[in-house]
C-alpha cells in the first residue's frame, strides 16, 4: 500500500521544508501556508518518494523529510515513472494531478548548496489540487492512471 510518510512546508522558496503534523491542500492552490502555493501554476503541491531519499541518505548523509523541499514525502510509489495525468488520491478528500516530473534547480538554491546534490530535479514529481481537504502521515494513497495508460 502507498502512503504518506511526512507532510512539510516552507514560508520561502528554495528552502528546506518543516514537517508538520497536518496539511491543508487548497483547491487549484496547493499548501495553506506554503511559499510555492499559488493558482497561477501547475506546480502547486510536490511529491518525493522516502525511497528517493533514502538513495541519498546511502550516500552517508543525514536526511529528513523536507530537506528536498517536498510537500509530501511517499512510500510505496516509484513517483518518477508515472505517467503525466495520474492522479493521487490521498486520504478521504485529496485528489492532486501529476503536472511535470523534475525540475531545474535553480541557481540559489538551499538545498544543493547545503546538501551537495538534489534529488528532486530527477525524481521529484509536481502536481495541481483537483479537489482540496487535509493531509497528515500515515494517509493512504490510491493512484488513478490516465485512460489508455499503465
Amino acid at each position: 500500500m502507498a502512503s504518506v510518510v511526512a507532510v512539510c512546508v516552507s514560508e520561502k522558496k528554495g528552502t528546506r521544508k518543516t514537517p508538520v503534523p497536518e496539511i491543508t491542500i487548497k483547491e487549484n492552490y496547493g499548501v495553506a501556508g506554503d511559499a510555492h502555493a499559488d493558482s497561477g501554476w501547475h506546480r502547486q503541491v510536490s511529491l518525493l518518494a522516502d525511497e528517493s531519499i533514502n538513495k541519498m541518505r546511502g550516500k552517508g548523509m543525514e536526511l529528513e523529510c523536507g530537506d528536498f523541499a517536498e510537500n509530501i514525502t511517499t512510500k510505496g510509489i516509484e513517483l518518477n515513472t508515472l505517467p503525466l495525468g495520474t492522479i493521487f488520491h490521498i486520504g478521504k478528500d485529496v485528489a492532486l494531478e501529476l503536472t511535470q516530473i523534475g525540475k531545474e534547480c535553480h541557481a540559489a538554491c538551499e538545498i544543493r548548496t547545503l546538501i551537495g546534490d538534489c534529488i528532486m530535479p530527477r525524481e521529484g514529481v509536481f502536481t495541481r489540487v483537483i479537489k482540496g481537504g487535509k493531509v497528515r502521515a500515515g494517509d493512504e494513497i490510491r493512484l488513478e492512471k490516465p485512460a489508455g495508460k499503465k
